[in-house]
């Protein structure tokens, strides 16, 4: 989301005159977005301040603008911490940028700007007015923001506000604007995007009504969403996973552990049992259809039967791919208030997790050596003719060409992989051996 969220700032500062520069030292405004997930992101923002702030020690230091969740969450704290910082600006106070770089640039607000405000409606009513001007073969389109589910380990309601679904016909109309650009791919992006639900005078939709609608989009290829909750997996939702040829058969469901008694110390409002249901019955809809989740280790009140209940999840489900961390307490949620576990038991724990995960995905990667994958290619990655793209489930795929793949949607022969990717070359074989 903080992609699609840069990519649009980009959008609405062109209005005033300003473009893009990959080279950091050439910029009159410096934009760091941010993440408040995790402790480390916020001490990486402090970091990339303090390389900006050697960049151009002996020159007129540019504009610096944090935007984000750790804006939002931070903002007195950072501004009075870092003299160097000219503004903070919330994640839903964004379509605001041009008329705060031009207060910075007419120097008439003397004061530090503070803009945090909840208005996602103003938001998203200004980005509506601005095409989206992303041409990348892959592309983000956010429908849904914010949560108010209240997990006790989770900063996103306090930072993103509660849940929030655009209007239907702009979601339909921004992903019309992508696939002109270029885009043969589609990924729908909300905090709980399957919460997705958008009321008018006449109808009701949901995230199920959004992929029957792309999934007519002639042009389009793929279409994906990220990131579920496990609550809000409707049997519409489900039926759509059926019915649309075009919803990759991968789906982000993040569990966060595989003891119940945990979720439920985590205010996840799912069990494990409703989870296996939920899986069982994408199963028996798409057969062929994989999971990748969200796992957090060490959280308080985590025993070693807790833990060894996660394993036991993971071996059942086979993640294909999967995000772990040991818990990481955040200002304002109610966990950090809860006793800990030892750090170095939470780390055993971790590498014990993360080496069952990493066994999953290598097995899983072995069953693609000789056969054939479908791969939609994104870009060139270097001047050696190789490209990068991506099968049906998300693995990337690297490929050595002479002719150029980007956009293409091609058949590759996988040969080799390690942990990231998987390396094939172009099929020519009319009889190939398909790949699960």
């Amino acid at each position: 989301m903080n992609e699609y969220d840069s990519n649009r700032i980009l959008d609405l500062v062109k209005s005033i005159g300003y473009t893009a520069t990959n080279n950091p030292s050439d910029a009159d405004c410096y934009v760091l977005n941010t993440c408040h997930i995790r402790e480390k992101a916020t001490d990486k923002v402090y970091h990339d301040i303090g390389r900006l702030k050697k960049e151009f020690r002996n020159r007129k230091k540019p504009m610096l603008l944090v935007t984000g969740c750790v804006a939002q969450a931070e903002s007195v704290e950072m501004l009075n911490r870092e003299k160097y910082i000219d503004g903070v600006v919330g994640p839903q106070s964004y379509h605001l940028i041009p008329e705060i770089i031009k207060k910075i640039e007419s120097n008439k607000n003397k004061n530090k700007i503070n803009s945090t405000e909840f208005d996602v409606v103003e938001k998203f009513d200004t980005l509506n007015l601005i095409k989206n001007s992303s041409s990348k073969i892959s592309s983000y389109l956010t429908i849904q923001e914010g949560c108010d589910k209240f997990c006790h380990f989770c900063v996103v309601p306090y930072t993103r506000g509660p849940e929030f679904s655009r209007s239907f016909s702009e979601v339909v109309k921004e992903a019309k604007q992508l696939v002109q650009n270029g885009s043969k791919e589609i990924t729908l992006l909300g905090q709980n995007v399957n919460a997705y639900e958008y009321i008018d005078q006449t109808n009701t939709y949901r995230l199920s009504d959004l992929l029957v609608k792309l999934n007519n989009f002639k042009e389009l290829n793929r279409i994906r969403y990220t990131t579920s909750h496990p609550k809000d997996v409707t049997k519409d939702l489900i039926q759509a996973h059926k019915s649309c040829d075009k919803l990759m058969p991968i789906l982000h469901l993040p569990v966060q552990s595989g003891s119940s008694k945990i979720l439920n110390a985590m205010n996840r409002k799912h069990s494990i049992l409703e989870y296996h249901e939920i899986i069982e019955e994408l199963k028996r809809v798409k057969p062929d259809i994989r999971f990748s989740s969200d796992f957090i280790i060490g959280y308080p009140g985590e025993t070693e039967d807790d833990f060894n209940q996660t394993l036991d999840l993971i071996e059942r489900v086979q993640f294909i791919n999967s995000y772990s961390f040991i818990y990481s307490p955040r200002p304002g949620t109610p966990a950090p208030k809860k006793d800990t576990i030892n750090p170095d038991v939470s780390k055993k724990r971790l590498i014990r997790l993360q080496a069952a995960l990493e066994e999953n995905n290598s097995k899983y990667k072995n069953e693609f050596l000789g056969k054939s994958i479908e791969v939609l290619f994104e870009n060139k990655l270097d001047k050696q003719n190789k490209y990068f793209g991506r099968d049906k489930f998300l693995n990337s795929v690297i490929v050595e060409s002479d002719q150029d793949l980007s956009g293409q949607l091609m058949y590759i022969e996988v040969n080799n992989f390690n942990h990231n990717s998987l390396f094939g070359t172009i099929s020519n074989d009319e009889k190939r051996n398909f790949a699960a």
